[in-house]
């Protein structure tokens, strides 16, 4: 499984590595965006005629609009330290580390988000994924110290080290996960919903080798007409810092998706099925 990764990754990072050229966002953010903007929520503004929709304090939906991003006109960068150009792609670029190695991919992304909020509202108990042989591995055997051994299909917990929970520890926890986890097995762990129950947090994936997955991190609704808008956000491969993406369809919307965008989403490097979309259980 990580030969894999590592095969079609390092093609991915010759292909990409010549795109080292810093460059600026296209001009269909212009009076969308506020350059001064920290965060989802304060970088970018609505559509005209369009509102955030209600989030609770504490919830996943708030800590998502609440992403810290890099200033505007910053560059994604890979995990060698080189750039992917920003034309046609995304608008702003998440500020979280994600490490030296070829790890932090799209699946790798969205389990890391929901863990950094599991973790930092000590919520325990629900910090847990499973690996691609369907082991369920649980962040609370990891704070005692535990590491997990594997053999064959077979993986089980020992006894490693000292009882510890700072996010030194839990970034461990993902660096090994990310080692053994990716779309086949977070689709398989996720539940099929409507997009018509759209949320913040919920997914677009398909999962396989390779597979893709995106998360929503912001809506808006027309009170109006009561038409629904998404923002969207990704890694991607090879591992890559956490963007959000434009809308290659509309222009007009800047990185702003229709909820009722028909059976096909067009993303700028990816498509998905309406079918496709998807939520945590627990």
């Amino acid at each position: 499984m990580i030969a894999m990764k590592t095969l079609l990754t390092s093609f991915l990072l010759i292909l990409f590595s010549n795109t080292a050229t810093v460059q600026q966002p296209e001009p269909v953010y212009r009076g969308m965006i506020d350059p001064t903007g920290t965060t989802i929520e304060s970088r970018f503004q609505t559509p005209p005629g369009y509102e955030r929709i209600s989030d609770e304090e504490g919830s996943f939906a708030r800590w998502l609009r609440d992403l810290p991003l890099k200033a505007h006109g910053s560059t994604v960068k890979y995990y060698n330290g080189s750039t992917k150009s920003s034309r046609g792609v995304y608008a702003a670029v998440i500020d979280k580390a994600i490490g030296s190695g070829d790890l932090h991919q799209c699946a790798d992304a969205v389990i890391r988000l929901r863990a950094e909020y599991l973790w930092e509202t000590e919520q325990y108990d629900r910090l847990h994924f499973k690996l691609t042989n369907g082991w369920n591995m649980e962040y609370t055997e990891w704070m005692k110290g535990k590491r997990f051994k594997i053999k064959g299909n077979t993986t089980w917990w020992e006894n490693g080290t000292a009882r510890a929970n700072t996010y030194e520890d839990l970034w461990g926890y993902l660096t090994v996960l990310f080692n053994y986890a990716g779309t086949y097995s977070l689709n398989k762990e996720l539940k099929a919903i409507d997009t018509q129950e759209m949320q913040i947090g919920d997914m677009f994936i398909r999962g396989g080798f390779p597979g893709h997955v995106m998360i929503i991190v912001d809506m808006a609704v027309n009170p109006q007409t009561g038409q629904k808008v998404f923002m969207l956000a990704q890694s991607y491969m090879p591992a890559q810092e956490l963007q959000v993406v434009i809308n290659p369809n509309n222009s007009s919307l800047g990185v702003w998706y229709p909820a009722d965008f028909g059976e096909t989403l067009y993303t700028p490097e990816w498509t998905f099925k309406r079918s496709e979309f998807k939520r945590f259980e627990n």
